[in-house]
C-alpha cells in the first residue's frame, strides 16, 4: 500500500475571494496526479504548492457550472507549450467530449497529447493499478457527480521467504499470489495461504469528494466509511433558505452526512463569500460530527 496526498487547490463557491480561490482538489497516489475540478486560476494554485500539473493523470469534471471547468483551457494550454506528450483522460457528465472540444476550439488551442474524454455514470468508472474511481450521483440543478478514491485492500503480507522456500519464481507469479490468486508451478497448486500472512492483511484508504449537492441518500452507501470525506458546504443554518433555492448544503447538513455514512473524518470546502470566516462554518459542523475541519487553500493531508 502506498502514500496518498491530497491538496485543497481551492476551497470557494462560485466566486474567488482574496484568501479562497474557487474549489478544486489534487490527489497524489503512485506518482500519479489526479485533478477534480478545474476552475480559474486553479494551474497557478497549483504552482503555488507541490502539484505537478504535467503529471496530472485524470481529470474529473462533477458538473458544467463554470466555477468548476473554466479553468480546464488553460490548463490544457499550458500543458501542450511546456511539451506534454503522455495522453490525459478526462472525465465528467453527459457532454463532456463537446465541453473539451469547444474549450480547446474557443481558446484557439493547439494541443499536442492525445485527451481521451470519458462520460460518467453511476458506479465504478475506473480501475488503475492499486486503486478505483467511483463515480455517485448528486442533487443539484443540473447533472452533477461526486467521486470516491478507493485503495485496493492489501490481503496480506507478503512472505518472500516462504516463496523462495517453495521455488516460485520472483515476477509475475508472485503478483498473482499477492492479489489472492491461485497459481500452478512445477505441477503443483500454490494457495496464496502458503505465502500470505492474514492477519497482516490492511483494508484500502478511501477518500470522497462531493460537490455541488443537496444532502440526498442517494450518495450515502458509496461514500459510507471513508477515512476522508470531502464535502461542499457552501452555507451556515442561517442561509438553509438559499441552500434550498440553488441545491447546495449547509455545514450541518454535510456534518449529518458524515455522520449517517460512518465517515471518519470531514472537510469542509466549497463555502461561500458570504462567510467571511470558515469558523463559524466549522463549529455548526462540529456541533453534529465532532472531527469536522473547514479547508483551506493548499491544505495538504499525507495518508500512509
Amino acid at each position: 500500500m502506498k502514500p496518498l496526498e491530497i491538496v485543497f487547490i481551492g476551497t470557494a463557491a462560485s466566486v474567488p475571494t482574496k484568501e479562497r480561490n474557487l474549489s478544486s482538489v489534487a490527489l497524489k497516489y503512485s506518482g500519479d496526479w489526479l485533478l477534480f475540478d478545474c476552475p480559474e486560476g486553479a494551474q497557478r494554485q497549483m504552482m503555488s504548492s507541490n502539484v505537478s500539473y504535467m503529471k496530472i493523470k485524470y481529470i474529473f469534471i462533477s458538473h458544467f457550472h463554470g466555477d468548476h471547468f473554466l479553468g480546464l483551457p488553460g490548463l490544457l494550454a499550458t500543458m501542450s507549450m511546456h511539451g506534454r506528450e503522455d495522453s490525459l483522460t478526462i472525465f465528467g457528465p453527459r457532454n463532456v467530449d463537446e465541453f473539451v472540444k469547444k474549450a480547446v476550439e474557443l481558446s484557439m488551442l493547439k494541443v499536442n497529447f492525445p485527451i481521451k474524454c470519458i462520460q460518467v455514470k453511476s458506479g465504478i468508472i475506473l480501475k488503475d493499478s492499486g486503486y478505483a474511481i467511483r463515480a455517485v450521483r448528486l442533487k443539484h440543478d443540473i447533472p452533477c457527480f461526486g467521486y470516491v478514491f478507493t485503495e485496493s485492500d492489501k490481503l496480506g503480507e507478503f512472505s518472500r521467504k516462504k516463496a523462495i522456500e517453495l521455488k516460485i519464481p520472483e515476477g509475475p507469479l508472485w503478483g498473482m499470489l499477492q492479489k489472492g490468486g491461485i497459481i500452478k508451478h512445477d505441477g503443483k497448486k500454490i494457495n496464496p495461504e502458503d505465502v500470505l500472512d492474514y492477519s497482516k492483511g490492511r483494508r484500502g484508504k478511501k477518500v470522497s469528494i462531493i460537490f455541488d449537492t443537496r444532502p440526498v441518500d442517494d450518495y450515502l452507501e458509496g461514500i459510507e466509511g471513508s477515512d476522508i470525506l470531502i464535502h461542499e458546504a457552501s452555507f451556515t443554518e442561517d442561509f438553509k433558505e438559499r441552500a434550498l433555492e440553488t441545491k447546495h448544503s449547509t455545514a450541518a447538513e454535510a456534518a449529518e452526512v458524515a455522520k449517517k455514512s460512518k465517515c471518519k473524518k470531514l472537510f469542509l470546502f466549497h463555502i461561500s463569500a458570504r462567510h467571511k470566516s470558515a469558523e463559524e462554518i466549522e463549529a455548526e459542523a462540529r456541533k453534529v460530527f465532532a472531527e469536522s475541519f473547514a479547508a483551506k487553500d493548499l491544505l495538504k493531508i499525507e495518508m500512509k
